[in-house]
């Protein structure tokens, strides 16, 4: 079909305008996105200017200083990427690697292999040490790698979403240091959720995503970098790869200098700023109590629920539950029914865990009692019709 056909049949049957569409109601209780602020859509709405306004070079101010805040760190370049996580997922390796250079990436999920992906493609010399889906690595374990393989960049996921494991974090920093490489971490799912230290932990480079712990939609990936990270990027021996993800570029126009780069998200830097006020006001130590109360409830319900979860006490990240799908439970049916007749959305496991777990979040704005409360009647109430000799007999 032609281009003018096709416009012609849509106009024929009477499309209607985005605005009169039906979007559905959800309550996203997934891996994420999670549910936007409502006064963070209230100011996604307003109305753009220029992305050289004085006006919007005041609110770039407001959003690196809120976000320094938010990293809790003092780090010159502070700033949200144009993009969604893995935008400065991607930076943080086509910046700071080489061809040929050493990084060691610690997996214990889905993302260290995207993290390994990347590498990869940047023609890293990638070095990789695992941990089951479920299980944190010990200080001990990756001082040794670290001491063993003289990596330019040890890389680890603070958050990791695929499996519900908090990974801890004190004490890397000071080897990274002492072995003279920079501390890279993935905090797209603990940044304003849950503790995050960039400056007292000694972390050189961590990125993350606006639509979980920031409570805005996707679109955007804060990033911060200490002074030893910049100074390996103003040493490199190559030219940065990746124009869009250049940093020596964007640091022109997130600093001092305002140098156009490209045309920024205006309505997105609206919206996080606006979510990084709420999050301020609250205040960080109030949010990171709010999440780990409201995960604890959460965990307590399901085990007396008889359900099982996947990662252990002392491991469990309070913004990400992974909780095992019994082995007489239809577990994708039962997930479809929560979304289809209740409006509610829990995550499927990904990679090796897909089927095995369900993946259950609460973030940002979505951290609350209230939803706890009703994800909790849900699976009381709803679980048990859905046992594979239940669904058998309708």
């Amino acid at each position: 079909m032609t281009d003018s056909k096709l416009v012609s049949s849509l106009i024929e049957d009477n499309l209607p305008n985005f605005s009169n569409t039906f979007v559905p109601t959800r309550l996203l209780l997934g891996p994420g996105p999670s549910n936007a602020n409502p006064e963070v859509l209230k100011a996604l709405s307003l109305n753009p200017i220029g992305h050289l306004d004085e006006a919007y070079l005041e609110l770039m101010s407001d959003v690196q200083k809120l976000l320094r805040y938010s990293w809790q760190c003092n780090n010159r370049v502070t700033l949200p990427m144009s993009g969604t996580g893995s935008a400065a997922m991607e930076a943080s390796i086509a910046n700071f690697i080489e061809e040929g250079e050493k990084i060691l990436i610690a997996k214990k999920g889905y993302f260290g292999d995207r993290l390994i992906d990347m590498a990869s493609r940047y023609k890293a010399n990638v070095n990789v040490i695992e941990k089951n889906w479920g299980e944190a690595f010990s200080l001990e374990e990756i001082e040794f790698e670290i001491e063993k393989i003289k990596p330019s960049i040890f890389a680890i996921v603070h958050a990791e979403t695929s499996t519900g494991v908090l990974q801890p974090l004190e004490g890397i920093g000071e080897i990274c240091r002492k072995n003279n490489c920079l501390f890279l971490v993935d905090a797209v799912t603990s940044l304003g959720a849950v503790e995050l230290f960039i400056d007292k932990w000694q972390i050189d480079l961590a990125y993350s995503c606006s639509q979980k712990g920031l409570s805005c939609p996707p679109g955007l990936s804060p990033f911060t970098m200490n002074e030893r990270a910049e100074e390996k990027l103003k040493n490199r021996k190559s030219k940065v790869p990746n124009w869009y993800l250049d940093l020596s570029l964007l640091n022109k126009y997130w600093g001092s200098d305002r140098v156009y780069h490209h045309t920024a998200p205006v309505n997105m830097n609206y919206a996080i700023r606006e979510g990084l006020r709420i999050l301020a006001k609250e205040g960080l130590r109030n949010i990171w109590d709010r999440h780990l109360v409201n995960s604890q409830k959460l965990y307590k319900g399901l085990t007396e629920l008889g359900l099982e979860m996947h990662v252990a006490e002392q491991f469990r990240l309070p913004t990400l539950t992974t909780v095992k799908i019994p082995s007489d439970v239809d577990g994708d049916a039962f997930r479809n029914h929560l979304l289809k007749n209740h409006g509610i959305e829990i995550g499927n496991g990904l990679g090796t865990l897909s089927g095995k777990i369900w993946r259950i979040g609460l973030m940002g704005y979505n951290s609350s009692s209230e939803n706890v409360d009703k994800l909790l009647n849900l699976f009381d109430t709803e679980l048990k019709k859905f046992t594979i000799f239940q669904s058998a007999t309708f």
